[in-house]
């Protein structure tokens, strides 16, 4: 039995479970279920736990350990000529048993691969027979427990919130390892970079050439890792995306929340969130194939040096792109201001526009500046759309018109085709990485308490 199998077998049997513990409750109350200590539905839950928590537990220390073991009898299996082979051959050896294994594999095959792989094929079958087997019999094991532990007394509700409460505190704990995790993976990478590069010459350089140099004679011949042009780059297409995203998104979250009618504002508000769901790659298309164009036609028009790749062009699709963010958070930080702030306006005699102006935007300036701070986060993460439309040149210039590059699009420039990850070059990715998690996680920081602050002083 495959494994979705077998998960899908283990949710019916957990289901039977719940159905089973139900049913033995209403037994037990004898018709009222005023005499059992919680409802009905608490005592199915703790047989459905009892049935598919200890089944999956098994499942997954099973997927631990079951490579590893049939790897290790595979390999005792071999031939000495190969089984006594370097560690990296016998990666590559399980590969191409597994390969075979699995009908993936071109050309002809050695026949003591093929012996092999067909034993893999034998244990991984002999696994998932003894698999099948412990599960059911662990899962009929905890429903037949939990049948007999159901009495009246019997605290259910008090054990299944407990359940729950664990699983809660286990998800919040895994988000948490899990930042904890990519936060250490980057900082260790980043670590061996500047053990080649001084970290003064990475924060404060002017050039950047992660290339590292075939002839004496080239610039950056030992490598430029200066990291300003890329940062300048990153701010400036930030700047210009926030200047379209901020007016377009405050204004159109105004007049969402106090001017347009109800009608209007179910139709025009999902239309304008539609941008949020739309692949940035396809803002890239927008960017590279029209607006790029126009910028360059009208600058040429104007008298202006206008590159084909600009940082203006990057900017102005970046703050099409952001305005639901700037619109949402806005209208929602609007509409939080209590209507008896309005209702005072009005009375002392205030217009709409007055109240707007010096009631509602000031009491909602807060959360609404944390809400644009989110946004800028948003703008400094993006790389598809700079790849494909602001270029990929270093260019240490505050000119929106000139062909820049930001530091998510050169990690991705870094570190596409096949890799090894002991060269500066490499590992300067990791390095960028850092800088963009510091920036963006600044940002947020700062974001998140002046929303705090403002709920603080406001309720």
């Amino acid at each position: 039995m495959e494994k979705s199998t077998f998960v899908f077998l283990v949710l019916l049997l957990t289901s039977a479970a719940f159905y089973w513990g139900r049913k033995r409750a209403f037994a037990i109350a004898g018709g009222s279920i005023r005499k059992l200590h919680s409802l009905p539905s608490y005592y199915g839950y703790y047989a459905a736990l009892w049935c598919g928590v200890p089944t999956l537990l098994l499942l997954f220390l099973w997927l631990c350990f079951e490579n590893s073991i049939i790897t290790h009898l595979v390999i005792s299996g071999l031939p000495n000529e190969l089984s006594s082979e370097s560690p990296e051959r016998l990666n590559l050896l399980i590969n191409d048993i597994r390969n075979v294994a699995h009908n993936s594999a071109a050309g002809d095959v050695d026949p003591a691969i093929r012996k092999a792989a067909d034993q893999y094929l034998w244990l991984e079958q002999i696994s998932n027979l003894l698999l099948t087997g412990f599960g059911i019999c662990i899962a009929l094991a905890g429903a037949t427990f939990a049948h007999h532990r159901i009495t009246r007394e019997h605290r259910a509700r008090n054990q299944v919130e407990k359940a729950v409460t664990i699983f809660l505190i286990g998800c919040a704990t895994l988000a948490i390892f899990t930042t904890i995790g990519i936060v250490l993976s980057v900082l260790f990478e980043s670590i061996r970079f500047f053990q080649k590069v001084p970290v003064t010459e990475f924060l404060f350089g002017l050039h950047w050439s992660p290339q590292m140099a075939i002839r004496p004679d080239q610039v950056g011949s030992s490598g430029a890792f200066g990291t300003v042009p890329l940062i300048t780059g990153t701010l400036l297409i930030s700047a210009v995306a926030m200047v379209v995203a901020v007016p377009i998104g405050l204004l159109s979250a105004i007049y969402l929340s106090e001017y347009a009618d109800t009608r209007f504002r179910s139709v025009a508000k999902p239309l304008l969130e539609i941008l949020a769901g739309i692949p940035t790659v396809v803002y890239g298309f927008f960017a590279a194939l029209i607006v790029a164009p126009f910028v360059r036609d009208l600058g040429s028009s104007l008298g202006l040096e206008v590159s084909s790749e600009s940082a203006l062009a990057a900017g102005l699709v970046m703050g099409i792109m952001i305005i639901p963010f700037v619109s949402s958070l806005s209208d929602d930080f609007i509409n939080a201001v209590p209507q008896s702030l309005r209702d005072g306006a009005y009375a002392l005699g205030a217009t709409q526009s007055e109240t707007i102006r010096q009631v509602i935007i000031p009491a909602a300036l807060p959360g609404i500046v944390g809400g644009i701070l989110l946004a800028v986060s948003r703008a400094i993460g993006e790389t598809m759309i700079v790849v494909m439309a602001a270029g990929l040149s270093a260019n240490l210039t505050a000119n929106p018109l000139q062909a820049v590059t930001t530091v998510t699009t050169q990690i991705v420039t870094l570190l596409v085709g096949d890799q090894e990850f002991d060269s500066p070059k490499t590992l300067a990715a990791f390095a960028l990485g850092l800088v963009l998690f510091s920036m963006t996680l600044a940002l947020n920081i700062i974001a998140l308490h002046i929303v705090r602050k403002y709920r603080e002083q406001y309720e």
